[in-house]
């Protein structure tokens, strides 16, 4: 869990930061929550950005709830089509 200051500070900071991965007409595959996970290792910060060709089938707030369960991580920011999700490394 993450309190609101430092939620602030990451919303601040990833504002104006690219999307690392991003979600296309495949959807959320296993291949896809895999490059998440590896992402998730090496960053406790992950910006998503959800393409148009999925977003036809479902919006952001569903394809968020579904990330966040099946990573474990929380959730930061939704903002238009994007997504930032925050997870604690594992030591």
């Amino acid at each position: 869990m993450i309190t609101k200051k430092p939620k602030l500070k990451i919303r601040k900071e990833f504002s104006i930061k690219k999307p690392t991965i991003w979600i296309g007409k495949n959807g959320i595959t296993e291949e896809f929550i895999g490059q998440l996970l590896k992402q998730f290792e090496k960053n406790e910060i992950v910006k998503i950005k959800i393409l148009k060709s999925f977003l036809k089938i479902h919006n952001t707030f569903e394809i968020s709830k579904k990330l966040i369960k099946q990573t474990n991580s929380t959730l930061i920011e939704i903002k238009g089509h994007n997504i930032i999700l925050f997870r604690k490394r594992k030591i």
